[in-house]
């Protein structure tokens, strides 16, 4: 795993996580062991209204401690209840915590692939709805990051489970003075949670 990653994961304790966050990730630990235990393929599809911010930030951190914590057969995702593009300040973020970020595509919707390590598969993020065809159709957990699309998808098709994991908006900052500070104070929450989530499948 690429040294940057690991110092920023060195941050991560479940002390700083509060009791009432453990109680709604314990539903996703307890779907993922299950899976684990029974040797079952583990499939993730990270939902959020624009799939342009939270929901790639889950499916990079997910990703990135399941191989960290050697838990096999885990295959992340992400997608919208619509599609617009991953915001370029994600990519510039992850970045700076150690992930190697590589633009496959300009346009309006870039397509990136983000590495955490040298001999591992890329993590390929661009943004698309949730059914679109680079997503599993079935057999996956679905989990909601935000509100609206908590809201929109009371239902999501070919979800196994549905569990709603929801962080606040960092876009709510952009172009202000603090926006770098709570694109990374945002990253480090998710990737803390999900660290909290493979740390506790054994």
């Amino acid at each position: 795993m690429n040294k940057g990653i690991l110092h920023t994961i060195t941050s991560f304790s479940s002390e700083n996580i509060l009791a009432d966050r453990k109680v709604i990730l314990d539903g996703l630990i307890a779907y993922i062991k299950e899976k684990h235990k029974n040797n079952e393929t583990i499939r993730l599809n990270f939902i959020c209204t624009h799939n342009s911010r939270r929901s790639h930030l889950g499916q990079i951190w997910a990703q990135t401690l399941a191989y960290h914590f050697s838990i096999k057969n885990v295959y992340c995702y992400s997608g919208g209840t619509e599609s617009t593009a991953m915001f370029s300040k994600v990519a510039e973020t992850i970045e700076k915590q150690g992930f190697d970020v590589i633009k496959l595509s300009e346009g309006s919707n870039a397509v990136y692939a983000i590495k955490y390590s040298a001999n591992e598969h890329a993590i390929i993020c661009f943004s698309k709805k949730y059914d679109d065809g680079f997503n599993p159709q079935k057999g996956f957990a679905a989990i909601l990051t935000c509100d609206s699309a908590d809201d929109a998808c009371p239902m999501v098709l070919g979800a196994e489970k549905r569990f709603a994991i929801k962080y606040e908006d960092p876009k709510r900052y952009d172009g202000l003075a603090e926006m770098d500070e709570k694109y990374t104070a945002k990253s480090l929450e998710i990737g803390q949670e999900m660290w909290y989530v493979f740390s506790n499948i054994h």
